[in-house]
């Protein structure tokens, strides 16, 4: 697949993000610690570096496997970049380093084997954000509409931690879809804008709503909301282990791999297996319609003076306009929009042809 002029901006682009996001995560923690905050402060540092420092754990994995693969030893500065949290930047570093010379500096005698390279690369970041989103993005966005709907009002720090991990989320899930498609010969690519942002609408919308169910819970009771969660992050720890996952070569880090999927799958579904996903698809968010609407029946039931009663009905509203457009979208996308719809009517990835290409993320999540 050629790596374009408009590749390398949006790999540009996706690092002033991951940078942004960097910053507001910080700014937030300092001014929660400042104000004597210290629970939120806590936890919004707690979620950075959950999700950062199993972001180095695979890059550096990577790493070691990438130059295993080519014959060499690794280096330790490269264990040290990860030690430092660089690793993130380490690898944007060789991605626009190399993206810059393959689109203004192109050169047609490494056509093949310098365009392979850049895209594994690009796509291995794509991987990364998208671990970093669902770890430490999704956490965040949670507690920062929790502080929202406790005070009845945001600052300008809170409404941009906000903003920051919604561009976060749209961001790394659709440019996690496109990297997946470039990178897999059997997946046909995303035409035009219209199936990127229905498929992008499906993720946003189901996923704020449950972002807001489960605040309604922890308003409700924090030790019911962190049992529920649990038990969903067991299932989906269960459900990695009984589909087998293979993404990684050691067994180690295989086993931190299937607990990382067990956490992602709290918040939004992913095809773990690259399977045929229609039916585990369908249950899950049959599940998540009844537990959103367990949730919102249990606290109309309940005293309101835990919550503030002028936000009640907007938020509930709000949770289920979004998780009916969120269906919506995800029928339509699936429905008519799907590359792969010509070949075959399918709920989700079918990954039964064989891959000719060796390539990372075809042991990945898929869409």
């Amino acid at each position: 697949m050629k790596y374009t002029k408009f590749n390398f901006m949006m790999s540009v682009l996706g690092i002033m993000i991951y940078v942004t996001d960097l910053i507001v995560d910080i700014w937030v923690s300092v001014r929660f610690f400042h104000e004597r905050q210290y629970v939120f402060g806590v936890l919004t540092v707690s979620f950075m570096l959950f999700g950062t420092l199993v972001v180095q754990c695979f890059s550096y994995s990577w790493f070691k496997a990438d130059l295993k693969e080519a014959g060499q030893e690794s280096h330790h500065c490269f264990l040290l970049l990860h030690c430092l949290q660089g690793g993130v930047f380490t690898r944007y570093w060789f991605a626009l380093k190399q993206g810059y010379q393959v689109a203004f500096k192109y050169s047609s005698k490494t056509e093949n084997f310098v365009e392979k390279q850049i895209n594994d690369r690009v796509t291995d970041l794509s991987m990364l954000r998208l671990f970093e989103t669902y770890l430490e993005g999704c956490p965040q966005l949670a507690l920062q509409l929790y502080i929202f709907l406790e005070h009845g009002q945001a600052n300008f720090t809170q409404y941009a931690a906000i903003m920051v991990s919604c561009c976060a989320v749209s961001w790394s899930t659709v440019d996690y879809q496109i990297a997946l498609r470039k990178s897999l010969p059997d997946k046909n690519l995303l035409n035009g804008p219209c199936p990127k942002l229905v498929y992008l609408f499906y993720k946003l919308f189901t996923l704020l709503s449950w972002m807001l169910s489960v605040v309604l819970l922890l308003f409700l009771n924090v030790k019911i909301a962190f049992l529920l969660l649990f038990f969903l992050w067991i299932l989906g720890i269960y459900w990695a282990f009984k589909k087998q996952t293979d993404f990684c070569v050691s067994t180690s880090m295989e086993i931190l791999y299937r607990i990382v999927v067990g956490f992602i799958l709290i918040f939004t579904f992913f095809n773990i297996k690259g399977q045929n996903a229609k039916c585990p698809m369908s249950c899950y968010y049959i599940v998540r319609v009844l537990v959103t609407l367990g949730i919102l029946i249990v606290f109309w039931f309940y005293p309101l003076s835990i919550f503030n009663a002028d936000y009640f009905i907007p938020v509930s509203i709000t949770i289920v306009l979004s998780l009916l457009l969120g269906i919506i979208f995800l029928l339509v996308y699936y429905g008519t929009l799907h590359p792969n719809r010509s070949e075959e009517t399918k709920l989700d990835e079918v990954d039964g042809k064989p891959i000719q290409r060796d390539c990372r993320i075809k042991h990945f999540l898929m869409e």
